[in-house]
């Protein structure tokens, strides 16, 4: 086989339709490839007449690293103009989208290289700029085109949802007060056998928002969605009844545990100011015991419950830590019972028992806050499923934006979610168009 070294070049260059004009390699600088596009373009659109070479024009544009080395691709573009005097057309320059797309400041390929890197791999586009040997803003606005472009592309990301599952995630503090700003995860918390998915990102956390995000999905979409997972917020309640009112709510078991271990906290404290006359020091034992009382009953073995009961007997006179620990185990036993309408008899008991004026201030707060939920903590019997998956996509989302050191604009802090946790069809991202 005969060597061609200009072949060779365009090989290495790997583009189509181009001829290589030259490599310029200067110390401390990216290396430049000069390439010119052999497509032909002269023909004019307006009125087919054969067009005039009127100049040249150079476009540098941020390419893949070659050889270890940041490299920039210069691109001399011919502009013809139309030699029929009377054509609106005027001018015109080549245009080759397989290079780059017009006002791009990377390559194609580039740009959708480094979507797969910041998007997928989660990686932070300090460090593909820095890779790549441009600005932050560069990547950053090739990987908005082209993620947005991906999402809008891949219709079949959200499909039939069976349960939708909603929670609130920390967007930023803003101001000199450090006021937060939320914003709200919609994921398909999935069931048996069935994994979770982030579906949308929205930003703020009330009912309003939410609600007009739903109700723009198609009604086939919304009626097919059997359960409503929360975690006993109000306004996330406020949007099923609102928006998806056919659906059984489910409270989320982990966060009815969760409120039960709050309440028991709160006796402890209550208690331990009322008979020491101080806060948790590290020698009191209520203090000393605050660990023990959080866990399963279950968990503890022979020698943590014998300190647990030691720690009570000490610092808990009048029993109202036990009762209300008591509370908190006889709740998360609910959850132990297969049967929903042996549930509600349960729930229905307990409710009245805790109400009653004997117990503990605490205790009789967590009997109102059962009483208000009922009907939602009994549906998990049925649905079986759970705000997991929810948390677990809250999780990815905060990755994300600790490797991007915050965020303040949500439609980035969106898109990068979506594409790292919302998982997407990769295998579109040849075929889309970068917004």
């Amino acid at each position: 086989m005969e060597f061609n070294p200009t072949r060779m070049c365009e090989l290495l260059v790997g583009l189509p339709e181009v001829e290589v004009r030259g490599v310029l390699d200067e110390p401390g600088v990216p290396l430049r490839v000069h390439v010119e596009s052999r497509a032909d373009q002269r023909w004019c659109k307006a009125c087919g007449v054969r067009g005039r070479l009127k100049d040249w024009a150079s476009v540098e544009l941020v390419d893949l690293p070659c050889f270890g080395r940041p490299t920039r691709l210069v691109w001399h573009k011919q502009r013809w103009r139309c030699a029929e005097p009377a054509c609106p057309a005027g001018s015109w320059t080549v245009v080759d989208p397989r290079i780059a797309w017009p006002r791009a400041a990377l390559t194609d390929r580039a740009g959708r290289w480094a979507t797969v890197q910041v998007g997928r791999g989660g990686r932070s586009v300090h460090e593909v700029a820095v890779e790549l040997g441009c600005d932050w803003h560069t990547v950053n606005n090739a990987v908005i085109a082209y993620g947005e472009a991906l999402l809008a592309a891949d219709v079949d990301r959200v499909g039939a949802v069976d349960a939708l599952g909603l929670d609130e995630t920390l967007f930023f503090r803003k101001g000199p007060k450090r006021t937060k700003q939320w914003a709200t995860s919609v994921v398909d918390v999935g069931g048996p056998g069935r994994p979770g998915r982030l579906i949308e990102m929205i930003e703020g956390r009330t009912a309003t928002k939410v609600s007009e995000w739903i109700d723009a999905r198609p009604e086939p979409w919304r009626e097919v969605i059997r359960f409503g997972v929360l975690d006993m917020s109000g306004p996330y309640r406020k949007v099923f009844n609102d928006s998806l009112g056919h659906l059984t709510q489910v409270a989320d078991p982990f966060h009815v545990v969760r409120h039960a271990n709050t309440k028991l906290d709160e006796a402890r404290r209550r208690l331990q100011n009322e008979t020491l006359g101080h806060r948790g020091r590290k020698d009191d034992p209520l203090y000393r015991s605050r660990r023990l009382l959080t866990k399963g009953h279950e968990r503890l073995d022979e020698r943590g419950n014998e300190k647990l009961v030691g720690f009570l007997e000490a610092g808990d006179p009048k029993g109202e830590v036990r009762m209300t620990w008591h509370a908190k185990e006889t709740i998360r036993g609910l959850y132990a019972i297969d049967d929903p309408d042996q549930a509600a008899t349960y729930i229905d008991e307990l409710i009245a028992d805790m109400a009653e004026p004997s117990m503990p201030p605490e205790v009789q707060s967590l009997a109102g806050t059962l009483r208000r939920w009922r009907d939602h903590i009994i549906a998990w019997h049925t649905a079986r499923v759970t705000n997991g998956p929810t948390e677990a996509a809250n999780n990815l989302i905060k990755r994300i934006k600790r490797i991007g050191f915050g965020f303040r604009k949500f439609r980035h802090y969106r898109v990068r979610a979506l594409l790292y946790a919302g998982r997407p069809n990769w295998d579109l991202l040849a075929t889309i168009t970068p917004r």
